[in-house]
């Protein structure tokens, strides 16, 4: 029998494209953040060609956020997408300290997980 986390891992392989999203957020503004990074999270992982999304965060406050889509074409659609667009400018309006966005296509995968797991 599968384990559940098992059936939740995401399907990686070669040509996807993967943006690294490290930033710095205003600590007076948590709550509302956690609000808007709610709706647009939702709305990626509702766009055609989503894979995954996971975000991490740094003892020294950064945050990294690594988002996956299957194709550019569907990275594109989502940098591109007018919601995403206005909540990257409330974010430099509001949010953030400092930011930076790297993205790449993906040109080797290798995935492994213990048996049973």
């Amino acid at each position: 029998m599968a384990d559940a986390s098992a059936v939740n891992r995401p399907a990686f392989s070669e040509d996807q494209v993967v943006t690294v999203f490290r930033s710095r957020r205003r600590v007076d503004t948590v709550e509302a953040y956690l609000r808007l990074a709610g709706e647009v999270e939702a709305h990626a992982r509702a766009a055609p060609g989503f894979v995954d999304f996971k975000t991490f965060a740094a003892e020294d406050g950064e945050r990294v956020s690594l988002i996956t889509f299957a194709t550019p074409e569907a990275h594109r659609a989502w940098r591109d997408d007018p919601r995403h667009q206005a909540a990257q400018q409330r974010g430099r309006d509001e949010f953030y300290l400092e930011y930076s966005v790297q993205v790449g296509a993906c040109d080797h995968v290798s995935q492994w997980a213990a048996p049973g797991e």
